[in-house]
């Protein structure tokens, strides 16, 4: 086959059918009031050293916000979108037409779950058979498989299924019509805006809204945006069934290792915690420095890194009085921390939160050669 073949027709090159929605540069393009992740000045929240020699480095950003207002930042106030960790927000919209829902169905519509059998179950259950077919998520399998276990892909299997199937069941009960429930022009996404407007003020309206990996709009915010809401639910956390939800059945929220699951268990009913992908966790935190709720949200720069953030969350946590398991350990590395994850007067708290454990071996070095030990 020669070169010339390959340079056929294309549907997208300028002037052809298609060509306005295509990017015109392998650099892309300088959007007004929208920096690129090159415009921000990432920092580095955490790396990973083989006998005190770093080998990776985490980049990204954090920030903390109490009250709707911003009381630490570090990194940069990135725009990026929200993605699943906007569930608890998202379901702010039904919360009186699912408020009867067994506990089950309510933190399957706030989570991305693994795909197992109990939240596939739970996910079903929100609508009658009949109303199966209206289910718009992508086919998957599960998010985790054990063994060699294989699975067809079905719609029930996205760890979405659950939000889309509780909000057919919420628009039912809002006369609203179920078809097109996915785009930006359905009465849901202008109901969503109205929640998010709530914290982020009346004249607030996103710079950009993308379709999710499960269909849905997503909308873009800052990192403080974000932290601003999520101490927005810190602070309306009994004026409805969300956070319960998601305390008392922590397992629906992910599944097995999960690091939101994890961490609601560890927060003992004063911490709700969301994943998002490419590399965001949001925490809504109850603590009585933090009066009016805290929100603390980590957006890693490269995408999706459970092990990283975990190593993050553990100290943040930490520093509230919270304990976090460290993760799994690492293969003959040792993870260290960025002291600019908490605020300057929480520095000498993280620096006695170790990441690593007892079990946790040093096999970063040799610990004798020759007869004579070494560092």
């Amino acid at each position: 086959m020669t070169r010339a073949s390959f340079h056929l027709p294309s549907a997208v090159e300028g002037g052809r059918p298609g060509s306005e929605i295509y990017p015109e540069s392998p650099f892309g393009a300088a959007l007004s009031g929208v920096p690129t992740g090159r415009d921000v000045e990432w920092e580095p929240l955490v790396d990973y050293r083989r006998n005190g020699v770093s080998e990776t480095t985490i980049h990204g950003a954090v920030a903390w916000a109490s009250g709707g207002r911003v009381v630490h930042s570090f990194g940069g106030n990135v725009l990026c979108y929200g993605r699943s960790m906007m569930k608890p927000l998202t379901m702010k919209v039904f919360a009186a037409e699912l408020a009867d829902c067994t506990p089950e169905q309510k933190a399957i519509g706030l989570a991305s779950h693994n795909g197992d059998t109990e939240h596939v179950a739970a996910a079903q259950s929100l609508l009658s058979p009949s109303e199966h077919g209206l289910m718009l998520t992508p086919l998957d399998v599960p998010l985790v498989q054990f063994g060699r276990q294989v699975r067809r892909p079905r719609r029930w299997y996205h760890g979405c299924s659950g939000e889309h199937a509780a909000i057919l069941r919420g628009a039912r009960r809002r006369g609203w019509n179920r078809a097109g429930y996915t785009l930006p022009t359905h009465p849901f996404f202008a109901a969503y805006l109205a929640v998010l407007r709530r914290w982020l003020g009346p004249e607030w309206t996103p710079l950009r809204v993308a379709k999710d990996g499960c269909g849905l709009p997503t909308v873009s915010n800052t990192v403080s945006e974000l932290a601003v809401l999520y101490a927005g639910l810190a602070a309306t956390r009994e004026e409805d069934w969300i956070w319960a939800a998601m305390v008392d059945r922590p397992d629906l929220i992910g599944g097995f290792n999960r690091l939101d699951s994890t961490i609601l268990k560890a927060g003992r009913g004063a911490v709700i915690a969301k994943e998002g992908a490419d590399g965001l966790l949001g925490l809504a935190i109850v603590h009585p420095d933090f009066p009016e709720g805290l929100g603390v949200v980590v957006k890693i720069a490269h995408g999706w890194n459970p092990q990283a953030t975990w190593y993050i969350a553990r100290g943040i946590l930490g520093v509230l009085g919270f304990e976090l398991r460290n993760p799994y350990p690492l293969h003959r590395q040792k993870a260290f921390l960025v002291p600019g994850v908490v605020p300057p007067d929480r520095v000498a708290s993280l620096a006695a939160i170790p990441t690593w454990d007892e079990w946790d071996p040093d096999r970063d070095r040799w610990a004798w050669v020759d007869g004579r030990g070494i560092d």
